[in-house]
């Protein structure tokens, strides 16, 4: 089965201690609670699945649920436990009031193999990954409160934002994980934005249309920018285009035309999908930093791969609009949290390399980072030929994750893959390693 194939269209719409209760046992969905600490937000009923559903235990285990801090919370506990915690942190859900918390895609796998699991719904939503580590973390206290047992160790994981609020976690609290797995995540912090600024002014600049990026946009600029996106999708050369994305987001690999069909697709808001993502809308602030992240002043746009720039690289790289940043990735936990690639435990980390949401660049500006930092050792990515967000098969996400246990057992590194390497990486059949089960967009891997 594959995991989140509808995730895009997911991803798009979507204190106070409470008394800690016994297990649940058949619970009824509740209205939601208000928030204490976050004016006009509201929480969901942990004992409530998205579809109305109620949340129950898997068989031989229990189940106890809150309120802690204004985020809700979900904690399993098989009834033989191994002694060891994993904490699920989700992705992005839109800039709603209302925060919900949900189980991990590996739920029935943990439990399974005698691992306790806890997720937070976070007390916010929008790209609050500050929030997100702070509820998250504050699972592992709350989980020795529920059980009157600490846990031996403690597992980081999270996919999209979640990804990013796992690398910030490990960073910010070292002591408290035994090793981590990101999936599909923002590693590389205020990259992803800049990555969608580049998309765009590339696009613009291809088109020869004329763009602004308003740090205070007006309330009638989304108008005007839609406007402007009509003008660019009806002069822009795509085949040109998909060539500047493909090297943007991680370089030549397979299957990168399929991707960018896929995407092309995709729409938000009536606009294509990564015209909805333009930072301009914002003002580059991602909704939540306190100025401008965004920075192409120093990019040199490619459209090919020979040494020197050509002169449609030239063009496309003096017409294209060049924006400043106001502020930076923060290094604590405020705006949006910096990602150092300084990791202290093992890391395993799997990402789609068709994915044009958080691309799989993101992958390579953590592996850079570790290198420079002398942490290569403490990091391995797995390339999943996979074109949507977080599209992984249970096997993809299982093998990974039983890996990175065995790796803190043993000490022994598990095999990754060569995402640093260019050739490696455009390379027929690169991402067919650890990639279980075929997708239609993608050949067979050679034998």
């Amino acid at each position: 089965m594959i995991v989140r194939r509808a995730a895009v269209v997911a991803l798009m719409v979507l204190g106070s201690l409470s008394p800690v209760g016994a297990a649940q046992a058949a619970p009824t969905c509740g209205a939601p609670t208000p928030s204490v600490s976050q004016p006009g937000y509201l929480i969901g009923d942990p004992d409530c699945e998205a579809d109305g559903s109620d949340f129950t235990a898997l068989p031989g285990a229990t189940v106890r649920t809150g309120i802690l801090r204004d985020a809700a919370y979900r904690v399993e506990i098989p009834r033989q436990w191994n002694g060891k915690l994993v904490l699920w942190a989700h992705g992005y859900r839109g800039s709603g009031t209302t925060v919900l918390v949900d189980s991990p895609d590996l739920r029935e796998h943990y439990v399974r193999n005698g691992f306790a699991w806890a997720a937070s719904s976070y007390a916010t939503n929008g790209y609050d990954v500050g929030q997100g580590v702070r509820d998250s973390h504050a699972l592992i206290g709350l989980f020795r409160d529920l059980t009157g047992r600490a846990a031996r160790q403690v597992f980081m994981t999270g996919e999209s934002m979640g990804g990013h609020i796992t690398a910030v976690a490990i960073e910010e609290f070292p002591r408290s994980f035994a090793g981590a797995m990101p999936t599909c995540g923002v590693l590389g912090d205020v990259e992803l934005f800049d990555y969608f600024l580049d998309a765009n002014v590339s696009a613009a600049a291809l088109a020869d249309v004329d763009i602004a990026f308003p740090l205070r946009p007006d309330a009638d600029y989304p108008d005007r920018w839609a406007a402007q996106v009509q003008q660019i999708m009806t002069g822009l050369d795509e085949g040109t285009w998909s060539d500047v994305l493909e090297r943007r987001t991680g370089g030549e690999r397979p299957g990168f035309d399929a991707a960018f069909a896929f995407w092309s697709a995709v729409t938000s808001d009536g606009l294509p999908f990564l015209q909805s993502l333009w930072p301009g809308l914002s003002g580059g602030t991602a909704g939540i930093a306190p100025g401008n992240l965004t920075d192409n002043r120093h990019t040199v746009y490619r459209i090919g791969d020979s040494r020197r720039l050509t002169a449609a690289e030239k063009r496309l790289n003096t017409d294209v609009l060049r924006v400043a940043r106001t502020a930076t990735a923060d290094p604590g936990l405020g705006g949006v949290p910096r990602v150092d690639g300084r990791p202290s435990i093992p890391v395993l980390s799997l990402h789609g390399i068709g994915d044009l949401f958080v691309p799989f660049s993101m992958e390579q500006q953590y592996a850079r980072e570790a290198q420079h930092n002398g942490r290569s050792h403490l990091f391995v990515s797995r390339a999943v030929r996979d074109v949507t967000h977080c599209g992984f098969t249970q096997a993809e996400l299982q093998r990974g994750f039983d890996d990175l246990v065995r790796w803190t057992q043993t000490g022994r590194r598990p095999a990754g893959d060569a995402i640093l390497d260019r050739r490696a990486v455009a390379a027929p059949g690169f991402g067919c390693r650890f990639t279980v089960g075929a997708r239609s967009e993608f050949p067979a891997c050679p034998a």
